[in-house]
């Protein structure tokens, strides 16, 4: 089995933005995950009136990985048609780091090439069992 390239991943992601439904922010984003079978899942934000129903690339690509039961992420990648290196929003982040390995990699594309992140540095202080267990 052959693994992905990171740029792979990030043409991946571009091409899943391309089925975005972006009528009030008209900004694309597509992602793509890669999981130890060495299967690539994509996902595109979904807008709604009301943002905060909205869908974000990463849960759609996540939701597709999950429902398929392969659920042991490799890497993560995320462009936007912008190219403007866009990263996880926070509230993606924090779903991230419940289900992926801290160290995952995070290819963000910018223009044509990519900045590469690690999960935990994205989200250095995660909400975790263990702190909500502190603030009990």
């Amino acid at each position: 089995m052959s693994t992905p390239s990171a740029s792979s991943l990030l043409e991946a992601a571009r091409d899943a933005y391309a089925a975005a439904y972006v009528p009030y922010s008209e900004y694309p984003v597509g992602a793509a995950f890669l999981t130890e079978a060495g299967t690539v899942y994509t996902g595109t934000n979904i807008e709604n009136a009301n943002f905060s129903n909205s869908l974000h690339a990463e849960e759609v690509a996540l939701s597709n990985a999950w429902m398929a039961a392969d659920r042991e992420f490799v890497a993560l990648a995320v462009a936007s048609a912008a190219g403007d290196g866009v990263t996880p929003c926070g509230m993606c982040r924090q779903t991230l780091i419940e289900l992926c390995p801290a160290s995952m990699p995070v290819y963000c594309g910018t223009g044509d090439g990519y900045e590469e992140h690690r999960l935990e540095t994205l989200i250095p202080a995660a909400i975790s069992e263990e702190t909500l267990e502190d603030a009990a």
